[in-house]
């Protein structure tokens, strides 16, 4: 009876090991996760300290798109009608950025075309960077001819110049924000795909890789599960200078008459339009516009540097 009751009492002691062990394991796992992030975050304030012009870039760049998303629901105008009598009136009390050769006023057309700028330039460069990172991380990791006929596409695609690439399309399909998206991806993700290439013809020797493949993984998990996301610093900085350059080339389409269509608008629209009229003295109408681009693509190429600094970093 007695040894009975000893392993009667003792059973419950081993149970409550048992239920007690695995939320301690949870416990400590979440620890070393919170302490690793923490570490990332000090390692990330210190590269901001030590590069304010990466900072810089991106309080401006979050500034601009509150202006663009916020600032309509403070500043309210009227962007779809023609009010001639107040047609290419300098900045002046309310309107603080003028008004353009329709009446509109410039203030409420930046914010309003800020929104398509920012809005095309991060689709297509998001999409840019996940096309890219696609074809290049499979081209590397198969490697061989796959590699060398995958490369030459993406070799003879880049020796054509990207706008005529884009007039080609543009020519072909009818222009709209989606479209838009589309095109300028579609000529944008050339660059993305020879630099993530250049990652995966070194992850795929590393030893995890070869691990992973001696296991069974198949060609695609592996692609997914190691090659793309260690790539993952090249990806990210590329894709500031992707939504850049997006940006820039909406713009180019947009003042070629080949972009966004009425009453939709873009800075690049903005431009075009100001050109007709730069000739009679209404500066305002470019420098608008003309500033903003500058202003977001040098606060995206800041903003890269520092991302690069920080992977290099962490690294």
């Amino acid at each position: 009876m007695m040894t009975n009751q000893a392993a009667g009492e003792g059973a419950p002691a081993r149970g409550s090991r048992g239920r007690h062990a695995g939320p301690a394991s949870v416990g400590l796992q979440g620890g070393v996760q919170r302490a690793e992030l923490a570490g990332r975050v000090r390692r990330f304030l210190a590269i901001c300290r030590s590069n304010p012009l990466a900072t810089a870039g991106g309080l401006i760049i979050l500034a601009v798109a509150a202006l663009c998303f916020l600032g309509p629901a403070l500043y309210h105008t009227d962007q779809t009608h023609v009010f001639l009598s107040v047609a290419n009136l300098s900045p002046r009390a309310g309107h603080p950025l003028g008004t353009d050769s329709d009446g509109a006023d410039e203030l409420g057309r930046l914010m309003k075309g800020g929104q398509v700028s920012l809005e095309v330039g991060a689709a297509a460069g998001l999409l840019a960077a996940v096309l890219g990172s696609l074809w290049g991380a499979t081209a590397g990791y198969l490697g061989g001819a796959v590699d060398a006929v995958m490369m030459r596409i993406v070799d003879a695609a880049i020796a054509i110049p990207a706008i005529v690439l884009l007039l080609l399309l543009i020519s072909i399909y009818r222009p709209s924000t989606a479209m838009l998206v589309v095109v300028i991806a579609g000529t944008a993700w050339l660059s993305t795909a020879r630099l993530v290439r250049a990652e995966a013809l070194t992850l795929r020797v590393r030893e995890y890789v070869q691990a992973a493949r001696v296991m069974g993984g198949g060609s695609l998990r592996v692609i997914l599960r190691h090659i793309a996301p260690n790539a993952a610093g090249t990806i990210v900085v590329n894709v500031s200078f992707q939504i850049a350059n997006a940006i820039l080339l909406l713009a180019t389409l947009s003042w070629l008459g080949l972009g966004v269509q009425f009453p939709s608008v873009d800075w690049g629209d903005m431009i075009g339009r100001a050109t007709q009229t730069l000739s009679s003295g209404y500066w305002w109408q470019i420098l608008v516009p003309g500033t903003a681009i500058i202003v977001v693509v040098v606060a995206l190429t800041m903003l890269g540097d520092g991302l690069r600094d920080w992977f290099s970093a962490d690294g």
